[in-house]
């Protein structure tokens, strides 16, 4: 059984799970602590949900918005645990002796590795726009709780970015040029870009939450 396999963002405690997370092993790393971060940050709005009310329109807003955030705590856990999965297989290949299948195993790896990221910042977009819907209709009283929501979606996006820009700059150490990783991968290129202006609009967010408490 791997160390992937002993701890899981789905089924260990939070105990158990950040004992894990506190280990110099890497699975789980940052990449699954950012899908956490992502799980609490769909908590958090779904919480908010609950405790607003809403007519009309937004009635229906507010219940697709509902629906999307229990779906996405139990989509960001599941992401958390293919991260530090894809960590262990990523950190296993710069364990192999000097070679060209240690080379090309490095290359799977960090594409692996960068694709899972990219899926997990991918997946935090969509709560942007419901945390800016509760920012400006939510239950008054609970503007703090979507600040530390807005807090903990920008530490997952900003992981995620992290991540994937990091194992992309990997390939290069089995003698690819950043231009050829670019042309090679031009959606994983292109997400870091996205996750760049996600963060910017995260940090619009919270200026806006902050300006206005």
């Amino acid at each position: 059984m791997t160390h992937s396999d002993e701890v899981s963002a789905r089924r260990s405690t939070i105990e158990d799970w950040t004992a894990a997370l506190a280990q110099s092993t890497g699975s789980p790393g940052g990449g699954a602590a950012s899908g956490v971060m992502l799980a609490i940050a769909y908590s958090l709005t779904s919480m908010v949900a609950g405790y607003t009310t809403a007519e009309g329109d937004r009635t229906d807003e507010l219940h697709a918005l509902q629906a999307r955030a229990a779906a996405g705590r139990e989509t960001a856990l599941v992401l958390a645990d293919a991260d530090a999965a894809a960590s262990e297989s990523f950190g296993s290949a710069f364990r192999l002796d000097r070679g060209e299948g240690r080379e090309e195993a490095i290359r799977e790896a960090s594409v692996a590795a960068a694709e899972a990221s990219a899926t997990l910042g991918t997946q935090g977009i969509e709560v942007v726009g419901d945390l800016e819907w509760l920012a400006e209709h939510g239950n008054p009283a609970l503007i703090a709780d979507v600040a530390v929501a807005v807090g903990a979606l920008r530490a997952a996006i900003a992981g995620a970015r992290a991540n994937v820009s990091f194992d992309l700059a990997s390939l290069s150490s089995g003698g690819e040029s950043l231009e050829d990783v670019r042309e090679r991968h031009p959606v994983l290129w292109g997400t870091v870009q996205d996750l760049d202006a996600v963060l910017a609009r995260i940090d619009r967010l919270a200026g806006a939450i902050e300006g206005a408490t």
